[in-house]
């Protein structure tokens, strides 16, 4: 059972598909299309990025509010996630929707205060689901937070220097996954634009 006072409650409360979670590991970007003819017959392309391998996260309570990284395994990406265990024994599942609002939150409301305690958003910021997370293109800012040392803050969250190195093959595994493919489509209608403008004419 969840405590009570907790954002978790909230975050867990949040339905989730696993499509969801999948979604999170492909990065759409458009880039200028060929055109076959006028501007509202133009095609357009983009390349889109994804993921065949997701993060778990394996994240123990050590102290009252403190929390350290215990494992970490490349799995697929609909079982991306992490799991929580408290002092008291009881378990949480977060899917990544679920982890990214707790960042968010965290962001928001203690920007400064992000990476400087050990409580569970940090866990999640700068372990393996923050990377997870900061491979799609509209996450940039996880990366900033994850970047601005080097990586030195990620690696004193793991539990010990043989789960942080587990924790970098789990990564290599999902970089390894990595594929991109140019896709190229065309308006649904051939009289329309990109922007779906309409060719019709109002009578005078």
């Amino acid at each position: 059972m969840i405590r009570k006072g907790t954002f978790i409650k909230t975050a867990r409360e949040i339905s989730v598909s696993s499509a969801l979670a999948i979604t999170l590991l492909a990065t759409p970007v458009v880039l200028p299309g060929c055109s076959s003819g006028g501007d509202d017959e133009s095609a357009y392309s983009y390349e889109e990025t994804s993921y065949g391998k997701g993060i778990r996260s394996h994240i123990r309570e050590v102290k009252a509010g403190e929390f350290r990284i215990t494992d970490e395994e490349s799995v697929e990406p609909a079982q991306s996630g992490a799991i929580v265990t408290y002092l008291d024994g009881h378990t949480d599942s977060l899917s990544t929707t679920a982890a990214k609002a707790l960042i968010d939150n965290e962001v928001r409301t203690n920007p400064g205060y992000v990476g400087h305690h050990s409580g569970l958003t940090s866990m999640l910021l700068y372990g393996g689901i923050g990377y997870m997370l900061g491979r799609n293109a509209n996450n940039g800012y996880i990366n900033s937070y994850r970047d601005r040392d080097g990586g030195a803050t990620a690696r004193g969250f793991y539990a010990n220097p043989d789960t942080y190195n587990r924790a970098r093959t789990a990564v290599s595994n999902v970089n390894a996954s990595r594929t991109t493919r140019t896709v190229t489509a065309r308006p649904k209608s051939g009289r329309s634009g990109f922007f779906g403008r309409s060719s019709s004419r109002s009578g005078g």
